[in-house]
């Protein structure tokens, strides 16, 4: 298993590789006890000692996303830093595998089977802008996460999804809908954006 590391351009202090190790096993043995399997003892022990460590212990927002055969099976997580960083991640690991809408239940089969991926996010900022083009020029792709709110309808897009969407104008239109908003919403009218930058973590199974 190894990791893969995206670093973020600003914001807090970087995780520590060790710690993101940590945090994809936490989630995976978080996962394993949901189907009645453990760690062997001294590897949970240790695993449990090591989230006292401060950068565990900060308040971040945190995502989950289990990938199966290269498409996803579950993305869950939370924007605001609610809770410790440990804490986040197993809460957002659970519902990943069993509470996002768009996907059955995660079976204990396929927990075997899927690679999971953590990203944690800096404080979301506004983004001021007075023009569809201006709000271009400011986006950076495969750097910002990207968030859009006009009244009760809102949506956020990781930074990942530019490796899908890498045009600009493209990312906008699919997060309006997914927003449930016309696709040129962001063209047509003034909505709320602010944006946030992700350090990821991966595992590799080979």
């Amino acid at each position: 298993m190894g990791v893969v590391k995206v670093m973020i351009e600003d914001g807090p202090q970087p995780i520590e590789t060790e710690n993101g190790r940590l945090l994809l096993k936490l989630a995976r043995s978080t996962l394993m006890e949901k189907f009645g399997r453990r760690l062997p003892a001294d590897e949970d022990a240790r695993l449990q000692s090591a989230r006292s460590d401060p950068q565990l212990q900060a308040r971040r927002g945190t995502f989950v996303t289990l990938m199966l055969k290269g498409n996803h099976r579950g993305c869950i997580g939370n924007l605001s830093a609610t809770d410790p960083l440990a804490k986040g991640i197993q809460r957002n690991a659970v519902n990943a595998a069993f509470q996002d809408p768009r996907f059955a239940p995660l079976t204990e089969k396929e927990l075997d089977q899927v690679s999971i991926e953590i990203s944690i996010l800096t404080e979301p900022r506004p983004v001021p802008y007075a023009t569809s083009e201006e709000l271009l020029e400011k986006l950076r792709p495969h750097v910002d996460g990207v968030i859009l709110r006009q009244g009760y309808a809102s949506a956020t897009f990781l930074p990942q999804v530019w490796e899908q969407l890498p045009k600009a104008e493209d990312f906008l239109g699919h997060l309006c809908l997914k927003a449930g908003l016309p696709r040129d919403a962001w063209r047509r009218s003034k909505l709320e954006v602010a944006t946030y930058q992700v350090q990821r973590f991966d595992e590799q199974i080979q």
